[in-house]
């Protein structure tokens, strides 16, 4: 049986609004229960999954009762990572399948009148790799492990959620991706980051940053925000979701700022106040899931439903840009005034400082460079490490993560390795550039690397040279950044908003005859592939 399929999820949330039950840990705390109902792994809730189900079944019971249509399984710490700290981690399948399990019999005793649905609850784990605490690929993996073991058990929704890192959701990415492609479907799949106060992730992105970095990952059918604090804080948040981001749009929010009472959390917000925020939510902002997070109890929910089971979300119009993404902050690829400007210093091939550090390893020098760069008015910073007698990869993989964490513009990723260009993306959370591809051995290269591209959601600058050399005429210059565009387009499913076409030029003052006319070409075909290709971008390169 496979899960419902992301035109019904998408047919459902055109029906209504969609509401997510409330907090499951809240839940079982209430229920007063012992050591030995987790078999002695006290504080994993996970346990509950195997040593007493009863616990997380009463819980899934009360909020259909509540009239919730989407259930989350108790797995939020399902992942090997997580209930390793418990000595569970070899049971990571039987945890997962036994929650979704308990999902589906707490359905099966509670008669609705609708079909609910069943979310398979993804939580970040303790580990950020934007911080180094865990690679990209371990963290994939066991992402990847939970998720087949809840694809397995027929869950309806892959619920990605309380996310802090923006590599963390794209390794989870990463991991859904290769099993959707494995088994020839896909379930829908919602995104929910937890922001701080300040309106920031943990590690410092801001909103700006994660609709960037996560807008060109099609799959995504929602975004939401959940956790952290409560609906008051998360308004403009809301708002900006509802400007921004181009597809579905939910929020989970605590039943307000928790409080600390006797030593333990305590939230105050009333169910009718905690669902206004919610009917305001879907009537003003457009949301189309609404549910609770921490400290949300069932009548918290069933006065949500109560409130807003019979409203549609207010129709969105919303702003979509071409934009880049450091780790922190989103940049537009078309700047007022024009030009965007790249920073080229940080390039080993073009700048002999940079090289010079390269050579002696002072990746801390190289790192202050990109910050210069910044300083100096730079809106991206190109990254060249590519040079002979160094190991690109390794150097890529050591200097991409201090760039991703220092220097606060998007990055552009110089090199025709695909080896480097794949660490590089597994190494920095935001949107990044690729400089470049063309059509030089025919295409092959180009295939690779925009392989590379749509799966980490990056952007790629496109030189107009083919298997004749680099393009001299303003015709084939453009006739070039249409074949690339066609290959992208037909084979990727590239938008024309994801390339930069760079028509080149050759030296105009070299004294050759030929090339006399070389910048008036290059001119002229800047204007053709903006008149025939428009959504696109163009860039050129100054020696």
């Amino acid at each position: 049986m496979k899960p419902v399929s992301p035109e019904e999820f998408h047919n459902l949330l055109q029906q209504g609004v969609l509401i997510y039950d409330g907090a499951m840990g809240t839940n079982l705390q209430v229920q007063g229960l012992g050591s030995e109902d987790y078999g002695g792994r006290d504080g994993c809730s996970e346990a509950l999954n195997l040593f007493c189900p009863e616990a997380v079944i009463r819980v899934h019971k009360a909020f259909l009762e509540a009239g919730c249509h989407v259930l989350e399984t108790n797995t939020f710490g399902g992942t090997r990572i997580t209930l390793r700290e418990y000595g569970l981690e070899d049971r990571v399948e039987e945890i997962n399948r036994r929650a979704v399990e308990m999902a589906r019999e707490a359905i099966d005793a509670v008669p609705t009148a609708y079909h609910p649905l069943i979310a398979g609850s993804i939580g970040p784990t303790s580990m950020l790799p934007s911080l180094g605490n865990i690679s990209f690929d371990d963290m994939a993996a066991a992402y990847e492990e939970q998720m087949k073991a809840l694809l397995d058990a027929e869950i309806d929704i892959f619920q990605i959620e309380t996310c802090q890192d923006l590599l963390q959701i794209k390794s989870a990415l990463y991991a859904a991706e290769k099993l959707f492609k494995a088994r020839g479907y896909r379930c829908p799949v919602v995104v929910s980051v937890t922001l701080e106060p300040s309106g920031n992730m943990l590690v410092g992105s801001d909103l700006s940053a994660i609709v960037a970095a996560l807008e060109p990952y099609e799959f995504i059918d929602m975004l939401s925000i959940n956790c952290a604090t409560g609906p008051l804080e998360m308004v403009r948040h809301v708002a900006h979701l509802a400007e921004y981001w181009p597809r579905a749009v939910g929020v989970m929010p605590n039943a307000g700022l928790p409080e600390n009472v006797d030593g333990k959390p305590f939230y105050r917000m009333t169910p009718a106040e905690f669902a206004s925020f919610h009917r305001r939510f879907v009537s003003e902002y457009g949301v189309n899931m609404v549910g609770g997070c921490c400290g949300t109890r069932p009548e918290h929910l069933a006065e949500v439903v109560k409130q807003v089971s019979a409203l549609k979300p207010a129709s969105r119009q919303t702003k979509r840009q071409a934009m880049a993404a450091s780790l922190f902050t989103a940049v537009s690829l078309r700047q007022n005034p024009a030009p965007a400007l790249i920073g080229e210093r940080t390039n080993a091939n073009g700048a002999r400082q940079f090289r010079d550090l390269l050579e002696a390893e002072d990746f801390a020098g190289m790192t202050s460079m990109g910050r210069e760069q910044a300083r100096g008015g730079a809106h991206l910073v190109d990254l060249c490490v590519a040079f002979v007698g160094r190991d690109e990869v390794a150097d890529m993989k050591k200097l991409v993560p201090m760039f991703a964490s220092q220097v606060n513009l998007p990055l552009v990723i110089d090199s025709t390795s695909p080896a480097a260009i794949e660490v590089a993306l597994k190494n920095h959370g935001g949107r990044c550039v690729i400089n470049s591809v063309n059509l030089e051995d025919g295409g092959s290269r180009l295939r690779t690397i925009a392989a590379l591209a749509r799966q980490f959601g990056a952007a790629l600058i496109c030189l107009t040279i083919d298997e004749e050399g680099m393009a001299k005429t303003a015709a084939r210059k453009l006739e070039i950044a249409q074949k690339i565009r066609g290959i992208l387009k037909e084979e990727f499913a590239f938008r024309d908003s994801d390339m930069i076409f760079d028509p080149l030029t050759f030296t105009v003052a070299s004294g050759d005859a030929e090339l006399r006319s070389s910048a008036a070409e290059t001119l002229k075909a800047i204007s053709l592939i903006r008149d025939q290709i428009p959504k696109a971008h163009t860039i050129l390169g100054v020696s």
